[in-house]
């Protein structure tokens, strides 16, 4: 019968967590494997497993908290509370982890070079495990929420670009292949000659020849990232339901990969209001 976490074992285990994302967010190449060894010998008697589930609640609250996950580690909700007092802790103690993110999140990236980019399509996700309660009902995890860094990446237009780039390739491809080459010719980055206002960033085809409106939203993380979207963006999805595709481009700046969704955005995903306007009233 396993036995509740302790507060050491739990910091222990969030260091070894941020220990690798540091890795990750750097470029740079490690061993999961080898991590979790080295973890268990600090800990009571726990396994890989619970270790891997304990690493995927981790990541489930930094989705929560705006801040990159380590690829690999699916989200895990049901967490126990103390894991919340434990990435405070790490966070307040090291306040060198937010220039970390600052400058991964603001980076310039290109497109890296894909051999087949067909292949890039990958089944999409399963739906994570939700949390069973919002980080921002926690009247003690103020400190937390100060930065959305994902939302902050999404606004690189570096990352951007290259994501909806990359779905231009990508459906050029997928057209060329059936041989339909007129309809790649004719494939429009409406985010460019258009704009925001249209609703969505490219305009594609079907090979009957009918439109595909496309709308491309990119990451450097993994494929569990939340994305961000205006109200526009959302409306065109809901009058344009059986035309409309979400094309989810991660891990763009390395090895990219891709799914998309045909429907609206609130038929595909759990979707919340994220911010809101003020306005002067008249008193």
């Amino acid at each position: 019968m396993s036995t509740s976490w302790s507060e050491t074992e739990v910091f222990d285990t969030i260091e070894a967590y941020f220990k690798m994302l540091r890795l990750e967010l750097a470029g740079s190449s490690y061993n999961k494997s080898e991590h979790r060894r080295a973890l268990l010998q600090k800990l009571n008697k726990r396994t890989e497993g619970a270790i891997e589930r304990k690493h995927q609640n981790i990541s489930a609250v930094l989705i929560q908290l705006g801040i990159p996950y380590i690829n690999g580690y699916k989200p895990l909700g049901n967490y126990q509370s103390i894991l919340l007092d434990g990435i405070e802790h790490y966070l307040k103690s090291n306040p060198d982890f937010k220039k970390v993110l600052d400058k991964n999140v603001d980076e310039k990236i290109i497109i890296p070079t894909v051999d087949d980019i067909l292949s890039a399509l990958v089944e999409p996700p399963e739906s994570p495990q939700k949390p069973s309660k919002k980080i921002s009902e926690d009247p003690q995890t103020p400190y937390l929420s100060e930065i959305n860094y994902l939302e902050r990446e999404e606004q690189n237009i570096f990352v951007g670009s290259a994501g909806e780039q990359f779905v231009i390739n990508y459906e050029k491809a997928r057209l060329i292949l059936a041989g339909k080459n007129n309809l790649a010719d004719r494939i429009e980055h409406v985010a460019e000659t258009i704009g925001p206002v249209a609703g969505y960033d490219i305009l594609s085809f079907e090979l009957d020849g009918s439109d595909r409106y496309i709308e491309a939203k990119a990451t450097k993380y993994g494929k569990y990232t939340p994305f961000f979207f205006s109200k526009n963006e959302l409306r065109f999805s809901e009058e344009h339901n059986d035309k409309y595709f979400l094309y989810r481009v991660f891990q763009i700046a390395k090895e990219p990969k891709l799914f998309h969704l045909k429907g609206s955005l609130r038929n595909n995903f759990d979707i919340e209001p994220f911010s809101y306007v003020g306005r002067v009233i008249r008193l």
